[in-house]
């Protein structure tokens, strides 16, 4: 996480990223997204694998709404910066921006559920959790906009 309450994840476009014409193809951005969000969580010190094992809680994917501006091809180094824009009692909201070298590729608006492992019932958020998350939305909202 950075000082302005971000994550960023850097990755390249691999041949196995790309359709027949050396795009990446549209559904790919959902992985190299899920990616993103899963080092972010690393980087908090909430690693899926303990979370479940500590907490007997998961998050899962409720919605996503993706815009495509422009292409990310093969070979190409993205970066995926995710940042939170809102944290419940059960659930939180993300921001990803998957940026290329000619600028913003996609803009995903990522809701997430946080529920019980065992039943997939929803669950609250683990106070750890609701902290870290927490303390990351309000370095995103102490950044003065510019």
């Amino acid at each position: 996480m950075t000082v302005s309450g971000h994550h960023d994840y850097a990755l390249r476009v691999y041949y196995e990223d790309t359709d027949a014409g050396g795009v990446v193809y549209h559904a790919n951005y959902l992985r190299f997204a899920e990616r993103a969000r899963t080092e972010a969580l690393r980087d908090l010190g909430l690693p899926h694998a303990a979370m479940v094992a500590e907490n007997r809680r998961m998050l899962m994917v409720r919605r996503v709404k993706v815009d495509y501006l422009r292409p990310a091809r093969l070979d190409q180094t993205l970066v995926v910066e995710t940042t939170p824009r809102a944290v419940g009692g059960a659930s939180a909201a993300l921001l990803q921006v998957v940026r290329g070298p000619d600028g913003v590729c996609a803009v995903l608006e990522v809701e997430l559920a946080c529920v019980d492992a065992d039943t997939a019932r929803p669950a609250r958020l683990p106070p750890v959790w609701r902290a870290a998350l927490s303390a990351m939305l309000a370095a995103t909202e102490a950044v003065p906009a510019g």
